[in-house]
């Protein structure tokens, strides 16, 4: 019995006590380094389980050598952080000061290409939003600067009485007026009244007619209108507007042409160059004659209609042409919404000019003497080289 319990506590001998002791204590103190390294792989092995990231921290623990560096590393991405902020914080600084260079960029060129029209955007900026009292005043002034560019505008179709003059403005459709005055000496010299153009052989005119182009309408419409002021006016070209119209090819423009030209009555003679010009200064926005006429009249005096027409037309002729305006010649384009559609360059605006404008003979052969003295020169007849 003594035997089993001295062998399970110690081995026994002369100093067995003290072996016995030191034993047990060399026992207790290997099981104790046992037991705590088995809790440190526990969780290690569970972190490593769990993370890939815990098991990296695990092995540098273990590793003297390897805790030092990822203490540096740790401050410097503390460091790294608030730099990207800073630089993050940089780069996005100039990103909100990026419109203002832009603007800068940007700015000077439309200066630039706005200096001729300044004046433009202070007078007529928004027509859209103009008022009435606004609108008014900014057409009558217009018409008031083209009365001091042409003062000396007139119908630019030769007559010497009413009947040459309708006739005349019945052949300028879809030609221009010079045209037709260089073919009207040889039709109102074999057929001067209304009685010999109504009698007329339709083939002769037509031969005389042809440089106008549609020569062979026109002429039905010539012998036509002659027929009726011999039938209805007694061969006399009649002062109403409501008689003028129900002439074979007179509409209200060749009206308006015939009233305020013959009878000093006024109109207003709506053509291509009217129409083009009051909608390109925002006059009205109607596409029909009629009520561009409407809307045009309205803003001025009755009394004007008639000179407005030869302002407007005159300047569409000159200036402010269809395909290519000479903005930068222009003398109303500080009142013009429209400018800039054309060649806004002084100098080569110049070279667009017609007519006087641009020293060359006007459309009449026998303009009026105003004209001449003015600078205007005379056309040369049909044929002349």
């Amino acid at each position: 019995m003594s035997a089993e319990r001295d062998s399970a506590v110690g081995e026994q001998g002369s100093d067995g006590g003290r072996k016995t002791a030191g034993a047990a204590r060399t026992a207790a103190a290997g099981t104790g380094a046992s037991a705590a390294s088995a809790k440190k792989a526990a969780p290690s092995k569970k972190a490593a389980a769990r993370k890939p990231a815990a098991a990296k921290k695990a092995a540098a623990e273990k590793t003297p050598g390897a805790t030092k560096p990822a203490a540096k590393k740790a401050p410097a991405a503390k460091k790294a952080a608030p730099a990207k902020k800073a630089s993050s914080a940089k780069s996005s600084a100039p990103l909100r000061k990026a419109p203002a260079p832009r603007k800068q960029v940007v700015a000077p060129k439309k200066a630039t290409a706005s200096v001729p029209a300044a004046p433009a955007k202070t007078v007529a900026a928004h027509p859209q939003g103009e008022s009435r009292t606004a609108l008014v005043r900014r057409a009558r002034r217009i018409n008031r600067e083209l009365a001091e560019v042409y003062p000396y505008a007139h119908p630019e179709l030769d007559f010497e009485n009413p009947f040459q003059l309708v006739v005349a403005t019945v052949l300028s459709a879809q030609t221009t007026d010079l045209r037709v005055n260089q073919t009207t000496p040889a039709l109102f010299a074999k057929y001067p009244t209304p009685e010999d153009l109504a009698a007329a052989n339709p083939e002769e005119v037509e031969e005389i007619l042809r440089p106008t182009g549609f020569f062979r309408a026109k002429t039905k419409s010539v012998i036509g209108l002659s027929k009726a002021l011999v039938e209805q006016f007694g061969g006399e070209v009649p002062g109403r507007l409501e008689d003028l119209v129900k002439l074979p090819g007179v509409g209200r423009k060749t009206a308006f042409v015939v009233l305020g030209n013959a009878f000093g009555r006024p109109g207003i003679t709506v053509d291509t160059h009217f129409q083009r010009l009051v909608r390109r200064w925002k006059w009205t926005d109607e596409t029909d004659p009629d009520k561009i006429e409407a809307a045009v009249g309205a803003l001025f005096p009755k009394s004007d209609w008639t000179d407005l027409s030869h302002h407007v037309i005159w300047h569409g002729r000159r200036i402010c042409h269809a395909r290519k305006p000479a903005c930068g010649a222009c003398p109303i384009a500080p009142l013009c919404p429209a400018y800039g559609e054309g060649e806004t360059d002084p100098e080569k605006a110049k070279k667009l000019l017609k007519y006087e404008k641009a020293g060359q003979p006007g459309q009449r052969l026998r303009p009026p003497q105003a004209y001449l003295d003015a600078g205007g020169r005379a056309a040369p007849p049909l044929g002349a080289g």
